[in-house]
């Protein structure tokens, strides 16, 4: 197949001597995948956040309950996960350039699937394999930013990188409320896939492989940078596996804390919405700006962390600042659980400190795994705790939605006990680290 032969990695040319040439080539790529990276994973959150927030669209349009409504969000979030592990493995020995693109294309061509379906079965189809291939797009950044960005630089480039998806998260559902007014769900699911698929192939385009493949040297030997992780080098694929991931308590401790933190921020960003209206009486706009803050206190938030993991301190005290963030999420979700009704620019101002506190961690959660195992397998690793994730977020689908369907109080119940939960295996995974 095409596909297949597409995804092989290139070869590596013989490398560049000419130190002027290099400097200039490296700065020229460098700067091209980054903002390629960037703008691509902005519209893979489009594809993936388009049905979120057409939820009560598809409520008043289709007459389909809460309850089958979280049984097709469970069925994204448990084929994500397992997507992101899988697509962590193949994409360290794919090429990253037509990985990520067809990822992205795919999506666009499921996404208009599923706009133009109305059962149940249909659209859980179409929404199952939209998120497949969403899972071809994080493992293709954490390939480009490991090989193209050096150990010290990765801190603050994964957070840059990483409000990708804040700004995704943040316009969709805008876009989602203001076409729908006009043109309705279907038509604005439809554009936005087109969109991507136009997107995927500008991706083609713009991205490249590693840096040998140009015939540049490495990223290390670029930098004139140490090797942080020269051990085992020589073991196979299958041994460095074992010995630093399966055995490895840092990356099963991180898996547990990603966990909670995931199923945190999905169901804040899937299901507040659907609160605001439901309980607080805000029309779909005002529902979806409380996303656009949640988005926006994350960027900053991931933004904050980054640069204070740069500049000042090492990821290891990073580790205990994280057990503050989520004891101050327990209090922010106590205050807005209490907050009465007409109090919108209190709730927004609450949301949006709740992503700050939500996405600082995130970034570290996905960080601390690429610079603690060997470079070969940092795709894998980074799938492996993406899988605990999602597994966590597919909890907001279906089972949250059957809580929510019982009480809403359940809903803040369930936030405020992970946000517990995971300050505690923070405190446990400092005792190890440091």
């Amino acid at each position: 197949m095409i596909i297949i032969k597409l995804l092989k990695p290139e070869s590596n040319k013989k490398t560049i001597s000419n130190s002027e040439y290099i400097k200039k080539t490296y700065k020229y790529w460098r700067i091209r995948i980054f903002y390629s990276l960037f703008v691509g994973y902005i519209f893979f959150y489009f594809t993936r956040k388009s049905f979120t927030f057409s939820i009560p669209l598809i409520i008043d349009d289709l007459h389909i309950s809460i309850k089958d409504l979280g049984i097709i969000s469970t069925l994204f979030y448990i084929t994500y996960g397992l997507s992101r592990f899988l697509s962590g493995i193949i994409s360290d020995k794919s090429n990253p350039r037509y990985f990520m693109s067809i990822g992205l294309i795919l999506t666009g061509i499921f996404n208009i699937c599923f706009s133009i379906s109305s059962s149940f079965l249909s659209l859980s189809i179409f929404w199952t394999l939209n998120a497949f291939f969403q899972g071809w797009g994080w493992p293709s950044i954490t390939k480009q930013i490991t090989y193209w960005y050096s150990y010290k630089e990765r801190g603050l480039i994964w957070s840059i990188c990483s409000i990708s998806n804040n700004i995704g998260g943040a316009i969709i559902p805008i876009l989602i409320s203001f076409f729908s007014k006009s043109l309705g769900w279907r038509i604005s699911i439809s554009i936005i896939g087109f969109i991507c698929i136009v997107v995927g192939l500008i991706l083609i385009n713009r991205l490249r492989d590693t840096p040998k493949t140009l015939g540049l040297p490495s990223i290390e030997k670029y930098k004139k940078e140490k090797l942080t992780k020269q051990k085992n080098e020589n073991l196979t694929i299958k041994k460095t596996l074992i010995n630093e991931l399966i055995k490895n308590k840092v990356i099963w401790l991180l898996s547990v804390i990603t966990l909670f933190n995931c199923i945190i921020k999905t169901a804040i960003n899937d299901w507040i919405t659907l609160y605001l209206i439901n309980q607080k009486g805000y029309d779909l706009l005002s529902a979806g700006i409380s996303i656009f803050w949640f988005e926006t206190g994350g960027s900053i938030g991931m933004l904050a962390i980054g640069f204070i993991n740069y500049k000042i301190i090492k990821n290891t005290k990073m580790i205990i600042i994280m057990t503050f963030y989520f004891i101050l999420l327990v209090i922010l979700s106590i205050i807005l659980w209490c907050v009465p009704v007409g109090y919108n620019i209190i709730e927004y101002t609450l949301i949006g400190f709740m992503g700050f506190l939500i996405f600082g961690p995130q970034v570290l959660i996905v960080l601390m795994p690429i610079n603690i195992v060997n470079k070969k397998i940092a795709c894998t690793a980074n799938g492996f705790i993406g899988c605990w994730s999602y597994i966590g977020a597919a909890i907001t689908g279906y089972p949250l939605g059957l809580i929510i369907n019982y009480s809403w109080n359940m809903y803040f119940i369930l936030i405020i006990t992970c946000s517990l939960l995971a300050s505690i295996i923070v405190i446990i995974l400092y005792n190890i680290n440091k």
